[in-house]
C-alpha cells in the first residue's frame, strides 16, 4: 500500500477514536450497546459488594486457582516485584512481600495508580497485601499465587473506599470485592490463562451460514465469502466478509461454550461480543452487545429462525475449553450468524458502536481493492491483522479502562 493511502487510513481511525469517545457519546442496541462511564457519575461500590457478580475463582472472574507458589517454587521465578514510585507499598513483613505479583497484576495496579492520582489530589494507591506466603489466607487465595492484592488510598480515608473499588473495576482487574471496612481486595486471572491471549474469535469448526445456502466451517471462510448476519434494520441478511481481525491456525485459546434451550451451542473467547438480554423479549432493541464471559445462564440469546427472522432462546449451560485455532472474521455489517446464534464480530473493546465505525477503513479498503490493484487485500493473513493491532494500540490512549479490554 503506498504511504499516503495508509496515512489516510491512520489519521480516519484516530478520528473516529476523537469523536466516538467524547462526551456526547450515546449508545443504542444492538449496534453500539457498549457502556461509557463518565468519571463525574462514577457509582461507588458499596459494603461486601464484588464486581463481576459471581464467585472469584469461576471462569467469569479471576479463574481457579492454580496452585501456592512459595519462594523454592519455580513458579517462583516467573512472578515479577512492582517498583512502581506512584504507590505505597505497606510491606509490613519487611521482605518486599507486598512487592511480589504477577505481571497482569501489575499491568493492572499501573492504571489504577493514575486513576487515584487523578481522581484525589495529593493522594496515591496503597497496596497493604500482594504475594504470600504466611498460611493465613484460605487454603485456595490467589494471594498465594500474586494474582491478588488488598488495597487502600494512602490517606487511609474508608470514604473513599467505595470509589476506590470502582476505580480498580474501571483499571480491569478481573474481579473486586469491597471486602472490609478496611481495604478493598482485587484479582486477576492467571498470565498464563489463554483466554487473556486473544481477542474476539471463534474456533476453526464453528458454521457460518454462506449466501448459496449451504454451510462452512468457519476455518473454510474466505475474503468476499457472504455469510447470514444481522442487518441494521433487525432482519438478517448476508454480508461480505471484508477482513479477518485475527487468524491463526496454530494459536490456542480457552473458548467459552454457550448451550441454549434450543440446542444451539456457540463458543467463542471470553472478550468476544454477543447479543444477550435480560428477559425474553422479542425486541431488538433489548439486546446489548457484552463480553461472552459475562453471560449467564437464564439470560437470552439470538438465533436465527430462517433466513431473515431471529428469535431468542435461554442460556441453559456455559461451559469452557481449551481449542486450537482463533478465527476473527470481519462482515460489513460487523455482525455474523455462528451455529445459529448471533454475534457481533468484534471483540476487546466493549462498545460495538466505537468498535465498527473505527474499523470503517477497513471495509472501505475492501472495497477500493477491487479497483485499485496497490491496495493488498490481505489473502494470506496469519495472526492479528495490523490494523487491529493500530487499533487496540490508540485505544490504550482514548478509551477508558472500562470500555478496553487491557491486556
Amino acid at each position: 500500500m503506498r504511504s499516503s493511502a495508509l496515512l489516510s487510513v491512520l489519521q480516519t481511525a484516530v478520528f473516529a477514536f476523537l469523536i466516538l469517545t467524547g462526551p456526547s457519546l450515546q449508545c443504542a442496541s444492538p449496534r453500539g450497546s457498549g457502556r461509557r462511564h463518565r468519571p463525574g457519575n462514577r457509582t461507588p461500590l458499596v459494603y461486601k459488594q464484588h464486581v463481576p457478580n459471581v464467585s472469584e475463582n469461576t471462569l467469569g472472574a479471576s479463574g481457579l486457582a492454580e496452585g501456592r507458589i512459595t519462594r523454592d517454587d519455580p513458579k517462583f521465578k516467573k512472578l515479577v516485584t512492582n517498583d512502581n514510585p506512584d504507590i505505597i507499598f505497606r510491606d509490613e513483613e519487611g521482605d518486599g512481600s507486598d512487592r511480589i505479583m504477577t505481571q497482569r497484576c501489575k499491568d493492572k495496579l499501573k492504571i489504577l495508580a493514575i486513576s487515584v492520582m487523578n481522581t484525589w489530589q495529593g493522594v496515591k494507591l496503597r497496596v497493604t497485601e500482594a504475594w504470600d506466603d504466611d498460611g493465613h489466607h484460605a487454603k485456595d487465595s490467589l494471594h498465594y499465587e500474586g494474582r491478588a492484592v488488598d488495597i487502600t488510598t494512602s490517606d487511609k480515608d474508608r470514604a473513599k473506599y467505595g470509589v476506590l473499588a470502582k476505580l480498580a473495576v474501571e483499571a480491569g482487574f478481573d474481579w473486586v470485592y469491597f471486602e472490609s471496612r478496611g481495604h478493598i481486595h482485587c484479582s486477576v486471572k492467571s498470565d498464563s490463562s489463554a483466554a487473556i491471549k486473544i481477542g474476539g474469535c471463534f474456533p476453526p469448526m464453528a458454521t457460518v451460514y454462506t449466501e448459496h445456502g449451504g454451510t462452512m466451517n468457519m476455518a473454510g471462510l474466505q475474503l468476499g465469502d457472504k455469510v447470514l448476519s444481522l442487518k441494521a434494520n433487525g432482519k438478517l441478511g448476508y454480508s461480505e466478509v471484508v477482513s479477518f481481525l485475527d487468524r491463526d491456525e496454530n494459536r490456542a485459546g480457552m473458548y467459552y461454550t454457550i448451550t441454549t434451550s434450543d440446542v444451539r451451542t456457540i463458543t467463542l473467547t471470553d472478550k468476544h461480543l454477543i447479543y444477550t438480554s435480560a428477559t425474553n423479549s422479542s425486541s431488538i432493541e433489548s439486546y446489548v452487545a457484552n463480553y461472552a464471559q459475562t453471560v449467564q445462564i437464564g439470560q437470552f440469546v439470538l438465533i436465527n429462525d430462517n433466513d431473515s427472522e431471529v428469535r431468542s432462546s435461554q442460556v441453559t449451560h456455559v461451559t469452557s475449553q481449551t481449542v486450537k485455532g482463533v478465527y476473527a472474521p470481519l462482515t460489513h455489517d460487523g455482525t455474523i450468524v455462528v451455529n445459529g446464534v448471533v454475534t457481533s464480530c468484534y471483540g476487546v473493546i466493549n462498545s460495538e458502536r466505537i468498535a465498527h465505525l473505527s474499523c470503517s477503513p477497513l471495509r472501505w479498503m475492501h472495497s477500493l481493492s477491487k479497483y485499485i490493484p496497490f491496495i493488498s487485500r490481505d489473502t494470506e493473513q496469519n495472526g492479528v491483522h495490523w490494523y487491529a493491532e493500530f487499533l487496540y494500540s490508540v485505544g490504550r490512549i482514548f478509551l477508558s479502562p472500562d470500555l478496553l479490554y487491557i491486556v
